[in-house]
């Protein structure tokens, strides 16, 4: 946590009163809570090796400064006094934007990782970046005077599908919504006057995973999502995010399929082509998930799921071959093609790769569903803005 008063929304951030251990130990606290959930003072304790009378005068400014609150055990299988349990408090939000080639999904979601309110804004063709920083805009204004009228708005973050520039959030290229060097995240804090911070969507969808979802505890991770926009991937290698110089890794998309074709991943395992063979003009990801379910056994429907689940699972083959994750996270469309017959997609994709790399190796959905990329989003916000 910095010392960034200012930036927060006129509240101030834990204070280091002069001393940097004592500010190290009020992030480390917070962060704990945030990442691990609700935490008896006792637990507080024994993580990160302070005495009692430390960690209660830590957690009572982080108290008093909003950061968390307090609330009595749970009674069932308690003897003696019981120690305070400590949560991250849900009235610290920031706002999290996915913008998409057919809508713009909003959410506020908190220091617990509440989901406070949601928004999803429809678009019949593609939004500018500027369109997209008013609508914003637009969205946090209604909701301070709504549904977040108590709440505390720190930050903003923003998962795009597309090249992201980590060194200032500069949208270098997001070819299906028609950007190139788009200064999102100086529209988007122009227009609302708060910190954001932008992202690749597919890069915080695997941060999202990794620290709250299906490989959770897993330290060395792929994560591919399917969307609207195409295939986009995210890399953990030691526990740590792998962004590249530029923070371009992950365009798993954009890797070159069959003999000497000109096609990428993208093209051939698409979204659209689902739709299409579907009968559908749109869908959401649940709508999708209930429409392949339910064609399961049409010819057609069938071939096409098997086709593109072939290439896929040798686009995998290649990436466990060249990273040897301990697992691959799927989300959006491709967890969906996977989920038709998972022991038979991890059948084919250990036939893609080197048995050596594969062992052990697990190919799981992504647990967070549809939130997945914005609890990225807001995990990028808050570290941004120093908060965690």
């Amino acid at each position: 946590m910095t010392d960034a008063p200012e930036e927060l929304g006129g509240a101030p951030a834990p204070r280091e009163n002069g001393d940097g251990v004592r500010a190290r130990n009020l992030a480390r606290v917070l962060r704990l809570v945030h990442r691990g959930g609700a935490q008896s003072r006792a637990q507080l304790t024994a993580a990160t090796g302070l005495n009692r009378s430390t960690i209660a005068d830590l957690v009572g400014e982080l108290v008093t400064e909003g950061w968390v609150v307090e609330r009595d055990p749970d009674p069932v299988g308690r003897v003696g006094r019981p120690s305070p349990v400590v949560e991250a408090s849900p009235q610290t939000v920031v706002i999290a934007v996915n913008p998409e080639i057919d809508a713009v999904e909003v959410a506020a979601i908190g220091l617990a990782h509440n989901v406070a309110v949601r928004e999803r804004i429809e678009s019949a063709s593609l939004l500018a970046a500027g369109e997209v920083a008013a609508l914003v805009a637009d969205v946090v204004e209604r909701w301070r005077r709504g549904p977040l009228e108590t709440a505390r708005i720190v930050a903003i973050g923003v998962a795009v599908p597309g090249l992201v520039r980590a060194a200032d959030g500069l949208v270098r290229n997001a070819p299906h919504l028609g950007w190139t060097d788009a200064p999102l995240r100086a529209l988007i804090a122009e227009a609302t006057g708060l910190p954001v911070a932008v992202g690749n969507d597919a890069s915080l969808g695997a941060l999202a995973e990794h620290l709250f979802g299906a490989a959770q505890g897993a330290d060395d991770v792929v994560y591919l999502n399917g969307g609207p926009s195409g295939i986009g991937g995210g890399i953990i290698v030691h526990g740590a995010p792998v962004g590249g110089v530029g923070g371009y890794a992950g365009e798993f998309g954009q890797n070159r399929v069959g003999d000497g074709s000109p096609t990428v991943l993208e093209d051939e395992v698409s979204r659209a082509r689902l739709l299409d063979v579907l009968g559908l003009a749109a869908a959401d990801e649940a709508t999708l998930a209930e429409a392949l379910a339910a064609a399961s056994d049409d010819g057609p429907v069938r071939a096409e799921c098997e086709r593109q689940r072939g290439v896929l699972a040798q686009a995998i083959g290649d990436a466990v071959n060249i990273l040897n994750p301990s697992v691959v996270v799927l989300g959006g469309f491709l967890a969906q093609l996977e989920t038709l017959d998972p022991e038979g997609f991890a059948a084919d994709v250990a036939g893609c790769a080197m048995p050596e790399n594969a062992e052990g190796l697990r190919i799981l959905p992504a647990s967070l569903a549809a939130d997945r990329l914005l609890l990225g989003a807001a995990e990028h916000a808050f570290a941004s803005a120093g908060v965690i």
